[in-house]
């Protein structure tokens, strides 16, 4: 049961955390990282039930406009690359306070390329899924305090933190952005 509860207690938390609330303060350490190209597609983008309507253009500039205010601060040496494809969302109508407040979602998959070597880091796209902030509290839902477009600005900043993330998760586990030429634990995509 206390394990049930701390697990509980850890999802409110992070998805009480605003992705962009760290932009002010110097970038995570990552290496000698610099990214180039940020490209996001939304070609099978599901539409969950109960959305809000939003066009798929809206969707890959939120999530490349968010990915460029996080990764744009990072200038290091060796060039990198984003291919982000939207797989789903949802982004929530006014409910019932208290009874019923949905929460809007964001999933993608994140595909990262090293340029100098001309190499796939992830080996298969990484997924992640964010959930908004409930900076306007767990009783409300953002339908109500929040249009679509800044429902959508939030899921993509909470998107561009979730990959900052895995991309400290990575450097640490693999050392994907080690400058000086210290080798790099990546996966060559030889079927090209």
């Amino acid at each position: 049961m206390i394990r049930v509860l701390a697990v509980l207690i850890s999802v409110v938390f992070l998805a009480a955390c605003n992705g962009a609330a760290d932009l002010n303060k110097a970038p995570v350490p990552l290496g000698d990282f610099n990214l180039v190209h940020n490209i996001a597609v939304a070609p099978k983008a599901v539409k969950g039930p109960l959305s809000r309507e939003v066009s798929k253009a809206q969707l890959t500039k939120a999530l490349t406009d968010a990915t460029e205010e996080r990764f744009g601060r990072y200038n290091g040496s060796r060039d990198y690359h984003f291919g982000m494809s939207i797989e789903g969302y949802v982004l929530a109508q006014p409910g019932i306070p208290v009874v019923f407040a949905p929460k809007s979602i964001l999933i993608i998959n994140l595909t990262v390329w090293d340029d100098a070597k001309n190499v796939k880091l992830t080996e298969k796209p990484h997924q992640i899924t964010v959930f908004e902030s409930l900076d306007q509290g767990p009783v409300v839902g953002s339908g109500y305090t929040k249009s679509a477009e800044e429902q959508l600005k939030n899921l993509s900043q909470n998107a561009a933190k979730a990959i900052e993330s895995y991309l400290v998760k990575m450097n640490k586990e693999k050392g994907w952005f080690r400058g000086n030429g210290a080798p790099a634990a990546v996966v060559a995509d030889t079927d090209a």
